[in-house]
């Protein structure tokens, strides 16, 4: 059981580090505006996979049979992840969000981390292979397996806190210049990453 909480912990970390639209989008919203922002779009990582590890255990069965269901949601994600990598492109400097009520921001920051984690199909197929994987190679029974993934999703969810406290932490590095220019830089990786998305999933 030991080694399930070890391996689970440092896959969770290891998930954290591969630098996607996550990363970015926490370090930007974090600069912009404060570290609970960041705080917020991890949750919403961290909903969307225990719901991804979920199927990922309990097979897909469960799933709605809908045809052709991974190509519908890599469209999506390809047109979410465009049309926020054109708004950070085209958009002037940043400013600081002000939300009408609490829900309203908290539900706006919660939806980007949800959406950007599973309009993705790569993080799904992710756990799906990390499943295969510990229950063919490591031969985990049902509560090691459980206990692996609980594992991983709370260390998501803390790495990516923690970057989110980090990046604002760092804010006074982050000059109006600076920030405008991270702003672009992190809306071509968006775009850069549909085009990946839709290569994959549309013309290889």
């Amino acid at each position: 059981m030991l080694q399930a909480l070890l391996y689970g912990t440092l896959t969770g970390v290891a998930l954290c580090l591969t630098f996607g639209t996550v990363f970015f989008s926490l370090v930007q919203n974090s600069v912009d505006n404060g570290y609970r922002t960041g705080i917020k779009i991890a949750f919403g990582v961290f909903i969307c996979d225990i719901i991804f590890v979920f199927f990922a255990i309990f097979g897909t069965a469960l799933l709605p049979d809908i045809p052709n269901f991974q190509q519908w949601m890599a469209g999506a994600g390809v047109f979410f992840l465009t049309a926020l990598g054109l708004s950070n492109i085209i958009r002037g400097q940043p400013q600081i969000a002000e939300p009408q009520t609490r829900f309203g921001n908290f539900l706006y920051y919660f939806t980007t981390g949800f959406l950007l984690n599973g309009l993705n199909p790569v993080n799904f197929i992710s756990w799906v292979t990390i499943a295969s994987y510990i229950r063919t190679n490591l031969h985990y029974n049902l509560n090691q397996v459980l206990l692996f993934f609980t594992a991983s999703v709370i260390a998501v969810f803390l790495v990516e806190s923690a970057i989110a406290v980090f990046a604002h932490r760092l804010k006074k590095l982050f000059t109006p210049r600076v920030v405008t220019i991270f702003n672009k830089v992190t809306g071509v990786i968006f775009i850069l990453i549909a085009c990946q998305i839709a290569y994959t999933n549309f013309l290889k």
